[in-house]
């Protein structure tokens, strides 16, 4: 058996089984995330939530899935066909493409490859071609007006996220997420990750991943008052639950950066406690946490504020901060904190 996995045929079916595992961790985890966003919400504005369908509500998700995926798929007369139905599969597709370079461990990754940041932005970068294919298709000005004003705001905001993971580029002298967690493995845990040296852009990065998602404040996209659901109005049935399932999965992505870049990814947040990919999962389950407060307690943006928030303030600020941190790296000020070349360091 050992020989014949160390085949061509054997080493596929090792990297299809990786695959699989990952869409099942990920479908899942869009399955729970969505329970938690419906109630985190509803707690908010004190009510029950989901509470029916299952034990505390938990099948409630898998009943609405059900629905959507019986429903009859109604394509509008006028629009592209194939256009129409392609929009939604590569939404999902790229969303979960994406996760082949995160790692929840030293040894818990699909691709370990040196240059994952750069394969997560082009992917992210793709990623709103399904959306101005799903406003385009649908041969409707509301969706296609949707799908422009998530285009722009999508690329808006890429260029602030971009420009704050360099200055951890550079503190840390690589593109690979795990040396990126290991130059955070320090004798402080906590006190040794990222979000301390680079203590501004932790928001700018949190505000930033909002915008990229579409999530409120910044869910002008799907705006029900001005666009009636956006890029997504003529969708039912599969098509909408695979628009809804790239989302989550997406949102989910942006916490697992957040993790990744700023807050020591697996490792344990007291030298005391050993490292664990559940640490991992913890840390960006608090961060969906956080996601889903914002969401219920921040009001909408106007379009406006909007693009001149990203423009104007987070685009300025984080081209400036990349400029300081490739200063103090240079000069190795602050003890070394934004030099960790030597990883560990």
């Amino acid at each position: 058996m050992a020989e014949f996995l160390t085949t061509p045929l054997g080493i596929v079916l090792i990297v299809a089984a990786q695959c699989l595992l990952m869409a099942i961790f990920l479908l899942l985890s869009a399955y729970f995330i969505l329970y938690a966003d419906r109630k985190i919400w509803a707690a908010v504005q004190m009510r029950r939530g989901p509470n029916v369908v299952g034990p505390w509500g938990l099948l409630q998700s898998l009943a609405d899935m059900l629905k959507l995926v019986l429903k009859e798929i109604v394509i509008p007369a006028g629009a592209d066909r194939a256009v129409f139905l392609i929009a939604p599969l590569v939404s999902f597709a790229l969303a979960m493409l994406a996760w082949a370079v995160i790692p929840f461990s030293d040894n818990i990754v699909l691709s370990d490859i040196n240059v994952a940041i750069l394969f997560v932005f082009a992917i992210s970068s793709l990623e709103v071609y399904g959306v101005i294919m799903g406003g385009w298709a649908s041969n409707s000005k509301y969706p296609f007006l949707g799908s422009l004003r998530s285009a722009a705001q999508m690329i808006s905001y890429e260029v602030s996220i971009g420009l704050i993971i360099i200055g951890v580029i550079l503190s840390t002298g690589s593109m690979n997420f795990g040396d990126i967690v290991r130059a955070q493995d320090g004798d402080y845990g906590f006190f040794s990750w990222y979000w301390l040296p680079h203590f501004p852009m932790v928001f700018l990065f949190f505000i930033s991943a909002l915008a990229e998602t579409n999530r409120p404040p910044f869910d002008l996209p799907e705006a029900e008052s001005e666009l009636v659901a956006g890029y997504q109005v003529e969708y039912s049935s599969t098509p909408f639950l695979l628009f809804m399932a790239g989302e989550y999965i997406a949102i989910f992505l942006m916490c697992a950066l957040t993790t990744l870049l700023f807050f020591g990814g697996w490792l344990s947040p007291v030298p005391f406690l050993p490292d664990s990919p559940l640490w991992m999962i913890a840390k960006m389950g608090f961060f969906f946490f956080l996601f889903a407060m914002v969401k219920a307690i921040v009001p909408r943006y106007r379009y406006d504020q909007l693009m001149r928030l990203g423009w104007k303030w987070f685009l300025p600020f984080s081209l400036i901060w990349v400029v300081l941190v490739a200063f103090f790296a240079k000069f190795e000020l602050f003890g070394g904190a934004y030099a960790r070349w030597m990883i560990g360091g």
